[in-house]
């Protein structure tokens, strides 16, 4: 396929991914008000993160290299958010110790995996084509499968095995843990773009 037209279908995928990326936050930060789930609030958070991230990617894909590496670092930080966010929701928690409605809880976390499944499956094929913006979509979406599927999980064991909020709490750190990993990987990635344009 030749860089041209390369480029054209990634900026095309990552509309389509920022769009369900944007649609999915609504659904998963209202069931996380509705509920009191921690992990919700985090991965909500993510999936607004992912939104802005894939419009950035869609825009910045027309600009100069150097500039692409530089938005890059920029995205790193981003990559942050949730982990930022996640801090003020355990506040809450620990606060008001109630865990989640477990069957929402999963069910959410559902939708939610088949959204990011779907996002990783649409960039899969670009994730060495665009540099590091691109790999910070395609390695946000494959982290947040991840986490959906602890989500699902987190419900499960509060409805079957331990009515706490723990799992819930553990699941949002681990949240958390990734986006920090995910970040650092993205900053390594622009960095040595920079370094490599004149």
């Amino acid at each position: 396929m030749q860089q041209a037209t390369m480029t054209q279908s990634l900026r095309r995928a990552v509309l389509v991914v920022a769009l369900l990326n944007l649609t999915y936050f609504g659904v998963e930060f209202a069931v996380a008000l509705a509920i009191g789930s921690v992990s919700l609030f985090a991965d909500s958070v993510d999936f607004l993160e992912d939104a802005s991230i894939n419009l950035l990617i869609f825009f910045a894909l027309t600009w100069a290299a150097k500039t692409r590496a530089r938005v890059g670092m920029a995205m790193a930080g981003i990559l942050l958010l949730p982990a930022l966010a996640l801090l003020w929701a355990l506040w809450g928690k620990f606060t008001n110790p109630q865990p989640p409605e477990a069957f929402a809880l999963s069910i959410t976390g559902a939708g939610a995996l088949a959204v990011n499944l779907l996002c990783a499956f649409l960039l899969a094929r670009f994730r060495s084509h665009g540099g590091s913006l691109t790999r910070a979509a395609f390695l946000s979406a494959r982290n947040d499968a991840i986490a959906n599927v602890a989500i699902i999980g987190a419900g499960l064991i509060t409805a079957y095995i331990w009515n706490s909020v723990w799992p819930d709490v553990i699941v949002g750190l681990a949240i958390a843990a990734m986006n920090l990993d995910a970040a650092h990987e993205v900053w390594e990635a622009a960095q040595e773009e920079h370094r490599a344009v004149p």
